[in-house]
């Protein structure tokens, strides 16, 4: 065989190698979760919603149940969603105050499934999208039953402030709070959290791939866990969607004291203007047979 034929062989190869790859049927698994926000109101046996009781990490909304931060879009409303969408929305109520006399100027809105849906292993992955804006905290994550750290917790993208990039992390004993299993993944030039994206992890005992619209933007094992302490993993978790502002990412990434922690006066005047919000198009969990 001459070199000409040699080279149109490996040609064929190289092509035919890259057709039977993207032909290859994805793994098998079984649906166990959806939630594809068509119905215009919350599935209330599916979710919990936040009340103002609840404050960590410095932020500046106090949660609550309403309609003015938990609200819904019917299908065609949202260019690019496929159905309907769910809007977490803060809103500016100067000097609201919460049962235990704490003072915030936001309210937004915080949903879970604890105690409705929860499971261990598989695959969670939601279709957001996010504006842009600094000092904003919403995030998609999973949390285990029991004292945290240690029944772990799996964030499957946060965002603050930062349009190129979103955040995913894992909490457990031993690696908590600052924690080094952590990675920041940048989206392809053109695009940002501005665009519709689908965030998902898969989760087995093994390890921890999160991912970004199928792209891999992190791998965390269980040896790289057990490094830095006990693998908190194999237990059931619930899914969480919440809306924060400020606090002690935000604060720590864009270093803005005033006039709120991690929030500028842009993105104040913006909440006051009803201009900022995170449209959720649809959740789902897979059991990876």
């Amino acid at each position: 065989m001459d070199w000409r034929s040699a080279l149109a062989g490996l040609a064929w190869l190289a092509i035919g190698g890259a057709q039977a790859e993207a032909a290859a049927p994805p793994p098998s698994s079984t649906l166990v979760f959806a939630d594809e926000f068509d119905a215009g109101t919350l599935d209330r046996s599916k979710w919990n919603v936040e009340g103002p009781g609840f404050w960590v990490n410095n932020e500046q909304q106090a949660y609550i149940d309403s309609p003015d931060v938990i609200r819904f879009l019917p299908a065609g409303a949202v260019p690019g969603a496929e159905g309907g969408v769910l809007v977490l929305q803060p809103r500016f109520r100067a000097g609201y105050t919460t049962p235990a006399k704490r003072k915030a100027d936001f309210v937004s809105g915080r949903i879970d499934t604890k105690g409705k849906f929860e499971f261990a292993h598989g695959r969670a992955e939601a279709r957001i999208r996010m504006p842009d804006a600094a000092g904003l905290w919403p995030a998609f994550w999973l949390l285990g039953n029991g004292e945290w750290p240690q029944t772990g917790e799996i964030d499957i993208m946060e965002y603050v402030g930062e349009k190129d990039w979103i955040g995913v992390a894992l909490h457990g004993p031993g690696y908590s709070g600052e924690t080094p299993l952590v990675n920041k993944s940048y989206f392809p030039a053109g695009s940002d959290v501005t665009d519709w994206h689908v965030y998902a992890v898969e989760w087995s005992g093994r390890e921890m791939v999160f991912k970004v619209d199928d792209r891999i933007a992190y791998r965390a094992t269980r040896p790289m866990v057990e490094h830095y302490g006990a693998w908190a993993f194999d237990n059931p978790k619930y899914l969480i969607l919440n809306f924060a502002l400020g606090g002690a990412y935000p604060a720590k990434t864009n270093g803005i004291k005033a006039p709120y922690p991690g929030v500028p006066a842009e993105t104040v005047q913006r909440i006051k203007a009803d201009d900022i919000r995170m449209e959720i198009d649809w959740v789902r969990v897979h059991r990876l047979d």
